[in-house]
């Protein structure tokens, strides 16, 4: 055997190696063997829908429930009702958003007392392209008008760039809420650094005042709001009430998408270690450990661009029960991280088919799943008869 031979078996045999260490996670096949689903059209034409939350059942009609009613919001600035696959003209009352890049109109949740007190939620880019920073505000539906507006929380300090606003929102058990912010892109170091809100996990109470059993709330110099951080941009975030954890994932830059399990006061790592490079192929970093800081619960490298999560708990799927759902962009998919308890035992490719960069997803009372689309898509996922 020539030397040449030899070594390019030596190279193929190191190729093997870095491709098994870059799946160490977990497995990924393509599909569910045996998943019987089916997917319709619920609404289609939508401007960039990024977020969506359910509305209460309104009850019995004819012995059956009636269509769910969803809010949508538009990252161009729209909020819309969808009801019986019938889009609604713009919900007034909006408030003005900065629509460039990546900013725009973010998520939406409804307070846990919805149905008392009737709180929506709302995070969205404020501001210009000189200075702009996610921003989360809280109003009550009448109609199709939101009335008794209240800007809640700024993100500090404003940026020059419309990339990495992060901002989902997930309510905790004691009404307090969760919001992601991302690190501006060009500004990654902030992420590490507890005076500015970028790159963090932030808790606040409902009415946007800050809690005084946040980790640094009484930390000289620390931002008071601050619940976690040494975030990238993350996308995806959720409490899952029967494992008692927050989970959320977060975009990498090329590779190094990770969930991680977030708890008050840890700092996970962004950009001290990371196991992803730099657009470039640049090291960003030399470190993917670092004492002190959180190692991913997976990672994701090569990127798979994860843009929403949830815990799904539902009859429709069982098969599916407690596992971790992540839509994604990049690789066109619904990614199923499959859970035994709190440990991670394989992943899978579902939705493949669909072709489609998948923005959120929701999980209907039913355990029906609906996803928004970049193409401007509501689709329903239910079990195929």
């Amino acid at each position: 055997m020539g030397k040449w031979s030899v070594k390019w078996i030596l190279v193929y045999i190191m190729a093997l190696v870095y491709l098994v260490m870059m799946s160490a996670n977990a497995s990924v096949s393509p599909v569910v063997p045996g998943l019987p689903y089916q997917v319709s059209t619920l609404a289609s034409g939508l401007d960039a829908p990024w977020s969506m939350v359910f509305l209460p059942d309104q009850g019995l009609v004819d012995n059956r429930l009636p269509e769910k009613s969803l809010l949508v919001t538009e990252r161009s600035g729209q909020l819309r009702q969808i009801k019986a696959g019938q889009v609604s003209e713009p919900i007034k009352g909006v408030p003005d958003v900065f629509y460039r890049g990546q900013g725009g109109l973010l998520d939406i949740k409804l307070h846990p007392d919805y149905e008392q007190n009737g709180w929506l939620y709302l995070s969205y880019a404020h501001g210009s392209k000189d200075a702009n920073a996610l921003r989360l505000m809280r109003a009550r539906l009448q109609g199709l008008t939101l009335i008794e507006q209240q800007v809640l929380f700024t993100v500090t300090p404003a940026k020059n760039t419309p990339v990495h606003y992060a901002g989902r929102i997930a309510f905790l058990p004691d009404k307090t809420l969760l919001l992601t912010t991302g690190d501006g892109f060009n500004f990654r170091e902030s992420a590490q650094k507890k005076s500015s809100l970028l790159g963090k996990i932030v808790r606040l109470n409902d009415d946007g005042s800050i809690p005084d059993s946040n980790p640094f709330f009484t930390e000289e110099g620390a931002h008071p709001a601050i619940w976690s951080l040494g975030h990238r941009n993350p996308q995806g975030l959720v409490y899952d009430s029967r494992r008692q954890q927050v989970f959320s994932h977060e975009h990498g830059p090329k590779g190094g998408d990770e969930i991680n399990i977030i708890e008050p006061g840890k700092n996970y790592g962004w950009p001290v270690i990371t196991y992803g490079r730099d657009y470039s192929g640049a090291t960003i970093t030399p470190y993917k450990e670092y004492p002190g800081m959180e190692q991913p619960f997976v990672d994701w490298t090569p990127s798979i661009a994860p843009s929403s999560l949830l815990v799904y708990r539902g009859a429709m799927f069982p098969e599916l029960e407690g596992d971790l759902l992540a839509t994604t962009l990049k690789s066109r998919e619904l990614r199923r991280v499959k859970m035994e308890g709190s440990q991670v035992t394989g992943q899978e490719s579902l939705l493949t088919d669909l072709e489609q960069r998948l923005r959120h997803i929701e999980v209907d009372s039913e355990g029906a799943i609906y996803l928004l689309t970049d193409q401007g898509d509501l689709l329903k996922v239910t079990r195929k008869q």
